[in-house]
């Protein structure tokens, strides 16, 4: 899956996002936990200021010399302003003077240092014997002609636990936010890609066939319609090289023709002569030979290039039984001469199914597939044409022709539909056949809408299956 991601455009689009989003994430979140841990910090250091002025005023010395700290300005206990602070008074020489109780005699701060407090409130953090770290603020204060260093000090264990609650939250919502954009941002994509895959869909469909049809652009201003016109202007180009070529074939065979039967008449013609000596006329003979071949040739050509111009749905709709009927009927007669039995089957023909196109054409595909078997065909064997209707939800035709010939090799079944393909017959056919028959049948075929293929499945002779659609059974049945 992941690796069919990486090969789709939107898949890396989407870890590209992904990853970019993540770098923004991990960026933002540094920055936010650091500006989040520098404004509790700032405000806790404030706090401590405001509770060692407010200290400042609470202290007093009694009568008999001892600092207290005057307990009685609050309403509740939980009111109590230094509560859960921690805090130490010492004179100058480094006696304590006054402990809260909450540091159990420990000490805060340790020795006093040189110049502690003197200028203003000096902020440290000290680290206390259980391993705890504790905000310190230490600050000079006159107090009725004594010098007082007021030491303040807040247990950092409770910011540090917010603070590893606050990055906890931050990175549990990383990984979500980022599945979340990718989810999106690949739904996005994917949208994107929509004409696109629109496009690739409908150039798959274009063939030699109908190379009229051109993508649909949907906005012809965005990138993807600069590229659909692009592909329909190259389809513009290539439709009429195509034109032309097919012009071509078919202005070069009718060309042809003309001097062709002229050499054809002369030929016959010196062969009448009494005077033309026994060789002269073995040359003659040879040479109305390739003249005859030639015109199979041009002939091919012609109804090629008549195939080519033809459209998947012709304008003739005929019963194609009748089509295997005439040409087993038209080919008896070459089926005699090699003693060969043509034997035609025609089942379900009370469907009267009928077939849409050119009907000439479509004649002539099962004639050369017929005449293609009969001439692989050994003497006395038996060439059978079968014609069936499926009356399934694809509704087609099948004539099936079977010969008892050599068979085709694996290898060439497919490359014997091929134009001037001859291939490596057993029965030294070759030289006598142009190799163009099957590839007019494949090209007809095709351009009706249906399939030609050989069975390679068989075990003797070789098979060849037409299957057309069928139109319209249950109106003419």
């Amino acid at each position: 899956m992941n690796w069919l991601l990486a090969k789709q455009i939107r898949g890396r689009l989407t870890a590209w996002y992904v990853g970019v989003l993540a770098a923004i994430l991990a960026t933002y979140l540094v920055v936010v936990f650091l500006f989040q841990y520098r404004i509790v910090a700032s405000q806790i250091y404030h706090d401590e200021v405001q509770d060692v002025e407010t200290v400042e005023g609470l202290l007093y010395f009694e009568s008999n010399g001892k600092l207290q700290l005057q307990q009685n300005y609050f309403s509740r206990p939980q009111s109590h302003l230094l509560i859960d602070r921690l805090m130490e008074v010492r004179d100058l020489s480094g006696a304590v003077l006054y402990r809260t109780p909450n540091l159990g005699g420990v000490s805060l701060g340790g020795s006093t240092m040189p110049g502690e407090g003197d200028s203003s409130f000096n902020q440290r953090i000290v680290r206390m014997p259980d391993g705890s770290h504790v905000s310190l603020i230490s600050h000079l204060h006159t107090l009725q002609g004594h010098v007082l260093l007021i030491r303040l000090g807040y247990s950092l264990v409770p910011f540090h636990q917010r603070m590893k609650q606050f990055l906890g939250i931050l990175l549990l919502a990383f990984p979500v936010a980022l599945i979340l954009a990718g989810i999106a941002g690949y739904q996005i994509a994917k949208r994107a890609f929509v004409p696109l895959e629109e496009m690739a869909r409908k150039a798959k469909q274009i063939t030699a066939s109908n190379l009229h049809d051109r993508l649909r652009i949907a906005d012809a201003n965005d990138e993807l319609g600069h590229m659909g016109q692009a592909f329909n202007e190259l389809l513009d180009r290539l439709e009429q090289a195509f034109q032309q070529l097919n012009s071509f074939t078919a202005d070069a065979a009718h060309e042809l023709r003309t001097p062709l039967a002229a050499i054809r008449a002369v030929g016959e013609v010196s062969l009448q002569q009494p005077a033309t000596s026994e060789r002269g006329k073995e040359a003659v003979v040879s040479m109305l030979e390739e003249a005859s071949r030639l015109d199979e040739t041009i002939s091919g050509l012609l109804l090629l290039a008549r195939a080519e111009r033809a459209g998947a749905v012709g304008p003739n709709r005929f019963s194609l039984v009748d089509v295997v009927h005439e040409v087993a009927e038209v080919l008896e007669v070459l089926a005699e001469e090699r003693r060969i039995r043509l034997v035609t089957s025609v089942r379900d023909e009370e469907h009267n199914a009928v077939v849409t196109g050119d009907r000439s054409l479509i004649r002539s595909a099962i004639m050369n597939v017929v005449h293609n078997a009969i001439k692989f065909s050994p003497v006395d064997s038996t060439v059978q044409i079968t014609y069936s209707v499926s009356d399934t939800a694809s509704r087609t035709i099948e004539v099936v022709v079977q010969d008892q010939g050599p068979g085709i090799p694996l290898a060439e079944v497919d490359a014997v539909f091929g134009r001037f393909y001859t291939g490596s017959s057993k029965n030294g056919h070759e030289s006598q056949s142009t190799g163009l028959g099957l590839s007019i049948a494949k090209l007809v075929v095709e351009r009706s809408g249906g399939e030609i293929r050989f069975d390679r499945h068989t075990q003797t002779g070789a098979r060849c299956v037409i299957r057309l659609p069928a139109h319209h059974l249950r109106e003419t049945s």
